[in-house]
């Protein structure tokens, strides 16, 4: 019943820790009114209930305050360290070290184990630490008057410490590993997911590549003849270009998958690419104005393949739809090296990223298909990952002044 009503394992931190400090109020509510009224043992009551009526009242103030926001590691230290302060105040209230609960201590630090980095792991520990140390040397001298009782206490103060140090370190690392594991297993299974989505892709454009090739042959023959029966028409004239575009674009994806099944890669010189890059700007796009600025001159190799082009062009195919839409026609491209990369910045004039796409999504463009009004995203999918297949990165942002820079980034290949 209790799993129905709350689904611990789907609960963020801050919503487990409010949960967990519900059930210590209730818990700690009926122990002090047991112990009163049902055993009849003489404690301080007024001031553990004032003490409760105001860790409650804090604990209504930050489930309200977390109510409809984040909790970040700073808070959730503020919240254990709240947890720590109210207990060692209950604790004192009720025989301080001597309770035999003061091993309820354990419970932040094991919170912060599984929750938290080690450096904040590291205040909860030191925290509690000083709680216990401090309850203990403030205890009445009638209580140590006795030697064998004060080893007791300070035997069960190094237990407690011993405790605190194989939380720390044990439970914490297990911890560490396990998130780790977790972390890449689900990014194991993104890749899977990716890979799936463009086999899907990549089946879907084989078959219309293959579906085109037949209507496009009978096209050609129909040319050839209209060619032989009226050689000067204007008409038959124009389909010249058009079909020959076609053609060349089929023989470029038939040559296009070879090269992909067959993983070949290639190393190629940075002047080389751009010569590419620059030569395809100006066979597809001759009226847009683009310019290349070379920072340095740069005497270096990439690693590439059949679709390192492909996906640059489709990166710069994106930014002149979006110049087109603003009646803009420039395109930046800033080429230069740091720290053993060749980055190349693609810069339009557009509107930039769309408003409406959230910042955690904009982290995700080119990871994964994301709805937008000008599509899914898809060409911004293939591009990143031909080139996270070349060891490289794909960022985009917007420009602070007007546009998008779509970041490349591409490992530079050392000649032995």
């Amino acid at each position: 019943m209790f799993m129905i009503l709350f689904n611990f394992k789907s609960m963020a931190v801050i919503q487990r820790l409010f949960l967990l400090r519900t059930v210590a109020i209730v818990i700690q509510l009926a122990t002090v009114l047991i112990v009163y009224y049902v055993m009849s043992l003489q404690i301080s009551l007024m001031p553990l209930l004032v003490v409760i009526g105001v860790e409650s009242l804090f604990h209504f103030i930050s489930v309200y305050i977390f109510k409809n926001r984040q909790a970040g590691n700073a808070a959730i230290v503020f919240q254990l360290l709240a947890d720590i302060i109210f207990l060692s105040v209950l604790l004192s209230l009720s025989g301080g070290a001597t309770n035999a609960f003061v091993s309820l201590l354990l419970l932040p630090i094991i919170i912060a184990a599984v929750s938290l980095p080690s450096r904040y792991l590291s205040i909860i520990s030191l925290s509690a630490i000083s709680s216990y140390s401090i309850l203990l040397f403030r205890m009445p001298e009638h209580t140590m008057h006795q030697m064998d009782m004060s080893n007791h206490f300070f035997a069960m103060w190094a237990n407690f410490l011993l405790s605190v140090v194989v939380v720390t370190i044990v439970v914490g690392a297990m911890a560490r590993i396990i998130a780790n594991r977790e972390q890449s297993i689900a990014k194991q299974r993104e890749e899977q997911l990716k890979s799936e989505q463009l086999l899907a892709l990549g089946i879907s454009s084989a078959q219309v590549t293959h579906q085109l090739a037949t209507p496009l042959a009978n096209i050609q023959l129909l040319f050839d003849e209209l060619l032989d029966d009226h050689p000067e028409h204007v008409a038959v004239q124009s389909m010249r270009h058009p079909l020959e575009q076609c053609r060349d674009q089929l023989g470029y994806f038939r040559n296009l998958a070879t090269s992909i099944r067959e993983e070949k890669t290639e190393m190629i010189s940075v002047d080389e690419l751009l010569r590419q890059l620059n030569d395809s700007l100006h066979l597809h796009f001759p009226e847009q104005i683009v310019e290349i600025i070379q920072r340095e001159e740069i005497d270096a190799n990439v690693q590439s393949d059949a679709m390192l082009i492909s996906a640059l062009l489709n990166l710069i195919q994106n930014a002149i739809r979006a110049n087109k839409e603003q009646n803009e026609n420039d395109i930046i491209l800033t080429v230069y090296i740091c720290q053993q990369y060749l980055h190349i910045e693609i810069r339009d004039f557009g509107a930039g990223i769309e408003a409406n796409i959230s910042k955690n999504q904009q982290v995700l463009l080119g990871e994964k298909l994301i709805e937008s009004k000008s599509g899914l995203g898809m060409a911004i999918l293939l591009s990143n990952t031909t080139i996270n297949r070349l060891q490289g990165s794909l960022k985009l942002s917007n420009h602070p002044g007007k546009g998008c820079i779509a970041h490349v980034k591409l490992a530079l290949v050392t000649l032995n």
